[in-house]
């Protein structure tokens, strides 16, 4: 079957006028295959399979429906990866709810808000981050609120899922059917370039996470993949949980978080085939000083959440041998653009590029002037055809008329917010976020560029390139870099640094001035916040000296 018949397929099955989502997603699958291997932080394992799954979904389904939780009422979950968390998930979708994902690193002041803008009816915690619960001057109380605690519980009065459960008979809940347009997860952007907004998924996202896990990704039937990412966020729900469940795969779920000792053990111990995470994860194994084991099995590994550096493919080119694959999503819309891991759609890497097209999508990067493609190398705007891209689902935000920037007037294309250029051969590659672009004496330069550069230096652990305000030339090109030791910042390094960008980038794009700070500002799935860094720096610079 062509990409282009297989786009057909998934994208007629999940737009169906009526279906039924836990159908899709377990019930049809073998009884007997695994669903999930899911992994404890001392390395045992254990098998859930997709009865196991559909059994105990029924019976936590019939716990929320006494609570009351119906169709379209909003759940939420602050849990760690783990046999509860997708049974709660799958529990929420056979009652036709809707769910809404907390990441479990986010503090009260990050989730008040998520729960509010959502509207949530009932939230699942586990026992670790109940405290972040409690009425305070960042949690506001809501009487309307029920929180369910997974298993044990110190605050009084607290309602346990597991007692719920069990007192709960085993008989199936009567299937909820929805439809393609029927809201599935309620979740709120990163926050990358300023306040989170709220964006609801209808049930025909899966498709394109499924097309993406086939032809991005590569993964396939005999695969032992693992997502490492995390699944409070877009591409950790989808990528580790969704498609999987979508496409019958068995995928790997990790307890707890990222270290280069158990990573590096999970994938000997369970042999992966297929592997995908973000940046922060390779850039943490490729600084680590825990020894690459003997026995890795790799064929194939991705990469998304935010650009790829050079360095991360020149490590892996020598240690894993093989090359990481780029990939380019949002939380609006999935992941349009990948280096495919897809024999049909493999193609030789290219540094820095984020690939082509995935099937199902059509790309193109507008002048910055007018609605119009810009040309092979040109810098503009990275945009959807809208039209011509039938996995595109995203119309707008929670909110009415706030996604209104997103769309060209016509409405014929969704502006991703990025700057970049795409070349001769169609391969994409990424800049900056369009208000990270710096307008220097006339010319125009992405962030990235620099930065990748700067990374390659063997004393820079991370960095971000910003403009700072400049009288003469509008902006300058200023950059605050994190050290691998802290006390190797000098004047004599900093002179290093813009050396190797005049050197390896550009004459004339390199750092006026290098900072040297302890960490960048990012936001909690790790994307790094630009536009902190230059409000900082505005304000440094307008603020009179103390005399």
């Amino acid at each position: 079957m062509s990409a282009a018949d297989r786009v057909a397929e998934l994208t007629a099955t999940f737009t169906a006028p009526s279906l039924d989502v836990a159908w899709l997603l377990c019930d049809r699958h073998p009884a007997d295959r695994a669903a999930f291997t899911v992994v404890d932080s001392d390395g045992r394992a254990s098998t859930l399979t997709f009865g196991d799954l559909a059994a105990d979904s029924h019976r936590c389904a019939r716990a929320l429906q006494g609570l009351g939780v119906g169709p379209g009422d909003r759940v939420a979950t602050l849990m760690g990866k783990g046999t509860d968390l997708v049974t709660v998930i799958l529990a929420i979708w056979r009652l036709g709810a809707v769910y809404v994902p907390l990441f479990t690193a986010f503090a009260p002041q990050a989730i008040a808000p998520r729960l509010e803008g959502s509207g949530v009816h009932v939230v699942v915690v586990d026992p670790d981050q109940r405290h972040k619960l409690d009425p305070g001057p960042d949690m506001p109380g809501d009487p309307q609120r029920r929180i369910v605690v997974t298993k044990t519980s110190t605050s009084p009065g607290d309602t346990l899922l597991a007692d719920l459960v069990t007192a709960e008979s085993p008989e199936p809940v009567p299937a909820i059917p929805t439809s393609g347009d029927g809201p599935l997860v309620h979740m709120f952007t990163s926050g990358t370039t300023g306040k989170p907004k709220g964006v609801i998924h209808p049930v025909s996202y899966i498709a394109g996470w499924q097309v993406y896990l086939e032809y991005g990704l590569g993964v396939t039937g005999d695969s032992c993949y693992w997502c490492a990412a995390d699944p409070g966020w877009a591409y950790g729900l989808y990528s580790a949980i969704v498609a999987p469940l979508a496409a019958g795969i068995p995928s790997l779920l990790l307890s707890g978080g990222f270290s280069p000792e158990t990573t590096w053990r999970t994938l000997v111990d369970h042999q992966v085939t297929d592997f995908t995470a973000a940046p922060t994860v390779y850039r943490g194994l490729r600084s680590s000083t825990a020894p690459v084991p003997q026995g890795l099995r790799l064929q194939r590994a991705s990469s998304a959440g935010e650009p790829l550096t050079p360095e991360v493919n020149e490590w892996a080119g020598s240690t894993l041998g093989l090359a990481v694959h780029d990939h380019f999503g949002q939380t609006e819309v999935g992941m349009p653009l990948a280096n495919h891991h897809h024999p049909e759609l493999d193609r030789p890497l290219k540094t820095g590029s984020m690939g082509r097209p995935s099937p199902g999508w059509n790309l193109t990067v507008l002048a910055d002037e007018k609605d119009e493609p810009a040309g092979p190398g040109v810098l503009g705007r990275v945009a959807i055809d809208v039209a011509a891209s039938p996995l595109m689902t995203f119309r707008d935000y929670q909110i009415p008329g706030q996604a209104g920037a997103k769309f060209t007037a016509d409405g014929r294309w969704y502006l991703t917010g990025d700057a970049g250029r795409v070349d001769d051969d169609g391969d994409f590659f990424f800049s900056s976020r369009d208000d990270d672009v710096i307008i220097m004496a006339g010319y125009r330069i992405g962030p990235f560029e620099i930065e990748s550069v700067l990374a390659q230096h063997p004393a820079v652990a991370e960095c971000s390139v910003i403009g700072a305000p400049d009288d003469v030339r509008g902006e300058v090109i200023e950059a605050y870099v994190v050290l691998r030791d802290s006390s190797d910042g000098s004047p004599e390094l900093a002179a290093e640094l813009q050396m190797l960008v005049k050197t390896r980038y550009a004459a004339h794009a390199y750092p006026r001035t290098i900072h040297f700070i302890d960490a960048l500002p990012k936001t909690p799935s790790g994307k790094t916040q630009r536009y902190l860094l230059r409000d900082r720096r505005r304000i440094e610079l307008t603020t009179p000296e103390p005399r």
